[in-house]
């Protein structure tokens, strides 16, 4: 059979920035084996698949090794996706996560807004089983749903950080955001999750639900504009609505084609 495929950058001002995903609208779900080998051939952080039910669309997400919980910048690219070029013709899309509830994705001009459950956290006291992550030692550290948090002094640590992945991939969770105030945004971060086969991600907007109701309260502000600064960045806005996290950006288009399963 022949599958159509798109590859998105998602929050992403321009084309080559963001966070590349793939995504596969599909008419019914495929069986897990299949998913995860196409993941894989496209080799890239995450490809999200969807499928048409009532009220709107299931969603799941894979990275090259694992199927994982949630993902913010593939729904993005899904949303983008199937307004642009599936048909879809309302601005909000409702999507249906077995492991995250419903998440929606509203469309306002250029601008696509995620609406995701917040993160709770959980102050980490000994910070020993970091000592070996980087050079720099973070400051504090929260330890989330599915990742840690660890904060830093200023955003040039965050800059010239050198992560240690296989200290990292010690580490039992999803993966690590590094975190510091910023000179022209709210604050700045970093994601390294050598455990779900990614060692950077360019701009992760799940890690986003952990980033905003630290840094909110921190600075005692609801609505954060925030850079990831990965090689390729990406400037993500992010308003905190009691217990949900509102994330925008942008995507661009790069690719549509057609892949060809047996």
């Amino acid at each position: 059979m022949s599958q159509k495929i798109y590859q998105i950058d998602a929050f992403a001002e321009k084309l080559f920035a963001g966070n590349p995903a793939a995504v596969c609208p599909l008419e019914k779900w495929i069986d897990d084996e299949t998913m995860q080998k196409i993941t894989a051939e496209n080799n890239l952080a995450e490809t999200a698949f969807t499928v048409p039910v009532e009220n709107g669309f299931e969603i799941r997400w894979f990275t090259p090794t694992i199927e994982v919980d949630l993902c913010g910048h593939a729904t993005l690219a899904s949303a983008f996706v199937l307004i642009n070029f599936e048909g879809f013709t309302e601005d909000k899309i409702n999507f249906f996560s077995k492991n995250s509830g419903t998440l929606t994705v509203t469309k306002n001009g250029d601008l696509f807004t995620l609406n995701f459950p917040s993160d709770s956290l959980q102050k980490v006291e000994n910070l020993s089983q970091f000592k070996n992550c980087f050079a720099h030692q973070p400051i504090e550290a929260y330890q989330g749903k599915t990742d840690y948090l660890l904060i830093f002094e200023n955003e040039s640590q965050i800059v010239n950080i050198k992560p240690n992945f296989s200290e990292i991939a010690k580490i039992n969770a999803r993966g690590i955001i590094v975190s510091s105030k910023s000179e022209n945004y709210d604050f700045v971060s970093r994601f390294f999750g050598p455990n779900c086969g990614v060692e950077e991600d360019p701009v992760t907007g799940s890690a986003h639900t952990t980033l905003t109701p630290f840094w909110a309260e921190k600075l005692e502000k609801t609505k954060l504009k925030a850079k990831q600064i990965s090689e390729r960045g990406g400037v993500l806005e992010c308003e905190l609505k009691n217990d949900r996290i509102l994330i925008s950006g942008s995507c661009k288009a790069y690719l549509i084609g057609e892949i060809f399963i047996d």
